[in-house]
């Protein structure tokens, strides 16, 4: 994806209309296999200040106009039915952390949410596109959902990030409107599911440490991002990670990267090798035989054989 997802400055959308757009990406985060159930939940800023979301316990398959809730910037609920969604601190922190932040979809993206299982980040520098609009994707340290603890240090992340991951939990993406988040969501678990196919083919080979940084620059200075990661574009490796600048994943990775080797998941692992080769008796396999010994254990093996 090349294209800026999010153009000149937005113009405030009405209230109905945002509510509209919430029901509409709830329904494609479900169409797309990013949440199930109950999971997840949207919000965005309207035009008055105030917040729109999902409320607690609702299934966004089904998401319906009676299923959001305004609430203030504080947590406090204005009107609408039940109550907002119990981990709304986390979407809070996102619009705290950065005032150009105008959506926050929460899912739990399968693949994704798998790496982070498995210990293996994603914060690889390996698809050119996904560095030129995202940079690289974080995975967050464990805490317990739906506490201030988790909603501050997403917001601690969301400052020089667009998307994160959570560990064990599942993903949080920002952006100037839903669309935009929603976007970066679907990228998040295509890169995943892009990876983990390289990975089960044997190698993930991540870009060039100078092509990475040539293609995060430019995209920063093109396509935008957070503040604080555009102030970067002209700095020595942008806003990248240090991983990105040794290329450890190429030939030789270290434990937490994604490249295969005898690293991280894949330690102490042996594989066997399978030879085409035309079959060898014992007479040929480069083994000195005495005269008449291949017979005689044919022989033998027969003889066992049918006494059984």
């Amino acid at each position: 994806m090349t294209e800026k997802l999010s153009g000149a400055k937005k113009q405030p959308m009405s209230e109905q209309r945002t509510r509209q757009e919430m029901i509409n990406f709830a329904h494609r985060c479900y169409e797309r296999r990013l949440l199930v159930a109950l999971d997840g939940n949207l919000s965005a800023l309207l035009e008055s200040g105030e917040v729109l979301c999902t409320r607690a316990g609702c299934h966004k398959g089904f998401l319906t106009d009676d299923d959001l809730v305004v609430i203030d910037r504080k947590g406090n609920k204005i009107r609408g039915e039940g109550e907002p969604t119990s981990e709304m601190s986390m979407h809070l922190a996102c619009y705290d952390a950065r005032p150009d932040i105008r959506a926050v979809v929460h899912a739990h993206p399968p693949i994704s949410v798998a790496f982070t299982v498995a210990g293996v980040s994603m914060a690889r520098c390996v698809l050119p596109e996904v560095v030129l609009t995202l940079g690289t994707i974080p995975t967050i340290d464990y805490r317990t959902t739906g506490t201030q603890d988790l909603a501050s240090i997403v917001g601690q992340h969301i400052v020089q990030h667009d998307a994160v991951l959570m560990d064990r939990h599942g993903a949080v993406c920002v952006g100037g409107d839903l669309l935009e988040a929603f976007c970066r969501l679907e990228i998040m678990e295509h890169t995943a599911l892009i990876t983990k196919a390289a990975r089960d083919m044997g190698r993930v080979q991540e870009l060039p440490a100078a092509e990475a940084v040539k293609l995060r620059s430019m995209g920063l200075q093109r396509y935008g991002g957070p503040p604080e990661a555009v102030a970067k574009a002209n700095a020595p490796g942008a806003d990248l990670p240090a991983v990105c600048l040794d290329c450890s994943g190429c030939s030789n990775p270290n434990p937490t990267g994604i490249g295969p080797a005898g690293t991280g998941t894949r330690v102490n692992v042996r594989l066997a090798r399978i030879v085409a080769e035309a079959p060898r008796t014992l007479a040929t396999a480069g083994t000195k035989t005495e005269p008449g010994l291949e017979s005689a254990i044919v022989d033998e093996v027969l003889r066992a054989l049918s006494d059984g």
